[in-house]
């Protein structure tokens, strides 16, 4: 780890001010977003009650366990429930926000969507759940969804533009064609075909968005093989018979990763666009699911609720805003002029 700090590389990434600050920002933010069942949920952290604790964060239980009158799943906004276990004796510890992403208050009076008030800080959509829950809810599931997309579509082009780039020749005409053929196919109307033969989610988005988005990232690659395969350290490494795999990835890989490190924070931006792109066309993930895009299309239909596109806007505003400084400081980082 002290390596790492002392590296040269990071150093010149810490002089870039707006990339290194926008890389703590988005690290809390995240790390707020994980932990969102623990600040941001409909069940509370801890019950005492009649002298027995309960933990309904972690474990369902039927409001008769809490005076209730039926054998259902407890609902915690429910006054006579609220009322018994913090009533004389009992204890109860809410989260700060007192609701989950699909959370619906059955005992609020208000039409919905309502503006934003003490009971909801940002509001409510037009189902009756809560803005703040669903964006934080919305914004952990995009940057997850965006990490993993982002390093699939890496590890498959970085694959295959070294193997281009390094064998060259027939390989390398053979997959250039391929990759002509397949980057003419229409994705968007893909895309549409394919997501109507899988149930929506974010494991299907992935499948489905990994087949096209590896392609741009294998041309850098490919180019960088073509360089550094004439280089000398290959030429001496094949004179002692070290093998074309261990050449490719343990001599030549290390030397070829700045343009894939450059662009990782424009490539996780994307994936981020690309979600959002699909929840608000409705070819995304289901409705129940918090989305960003979701929380968009409902802007658009409600303009008079200006609360719900608004906050949508801001809070992916702010993730692409953030990543694109880290992008900026990412390629400073990496430009040898910089460093040097």
């Amino acid at each position: 780890m002290t390596k790492f700090f002392q590296n040269p590389t990071w150093q010149a990434f810490k002089q870039h001010k707006r990339g290194l600050w926008s890389l703590r920002i988005l690290l809390v933010l995240f790390a707020l977003a994980l932990l969102a069942p623990l600040w941001s949920n409909d069940k509370p952290l801890w019950v005492r009650y009649q002298g027995a604790n309960y933990f309904p964060i972690v474990q369902n239980h039927h409001e008769t366990v809490f005076g209730g009158d039926f054998d259902t799943p407890a609902d915690y906004h429910d006054p006579l429930i609220r009322r018994n276990i913090t009533s004389k004796g009992n204890t109860a510890v809410y989260p700060p926000n007192p609701y989950a992403a699909n959370t619906i208050n059955e005992f609020d009076t208000r039409p919905d969507p309502a503006m934003p008030s003490e009971n909801h800080i940002l509001g409510t959509d037009d189902r009756g759940r809560d803005i703040l829950a669903r964006l934080v809810y919305g914004f952990r599931d995009s940057l997850l969804f965006a990490l993993a997309l982002t390093f699939v579509t890496t590890v498959i082009g970085v694959s295959a533009g070294a193997v281009q780039g390094y064998f060259g020749g027939r390989v390398d005409l053979i997959m250039q064609r391929f990759l002509e053929i397949w980057g003419g196919l229409p994705e968007l109307y893909l895309l549409i075909i394919l997501s109507s033969f899988f149930n929506p989610g974010l494991l299907a988005l992935l499948v489905l968005l990994s087949l096209f988005g590896w392609m741009s990232l294998s041309d850098y690659v490919r180019a960088e093989f073509l360089k550094n395969r004439q280089a000398d350290y290959v030429a001496a490494a094949k004179s002692m018979g070290v093998s074309d795999g261990r050449i490719m990835w343990r001599h030549i890989l290390p030397n070829s990763l700045t343009p894939v490190l450059t662009f990782l924070p424009f490539r996780i931006s994307g994936a981020v666009l690309a979600l959002t792109s699909l929840d608000f066309l409705g070819l995304g993930v289901p409705a129940s699911q918090a989305s960003l895009g979701e929380l968009l299309a409902q802007g658009k239909e409600n303009l008079d609720a200006w609360w719900i596109g608004l906050s949508a806007v801001g809070v992916l505003t702010l993730m692409l805003l953030l990543l694109v400084m880290i992008g900026e400081g990412a390629r400073q980082a990496f430009d040898v002029r910089v460093r040097n």
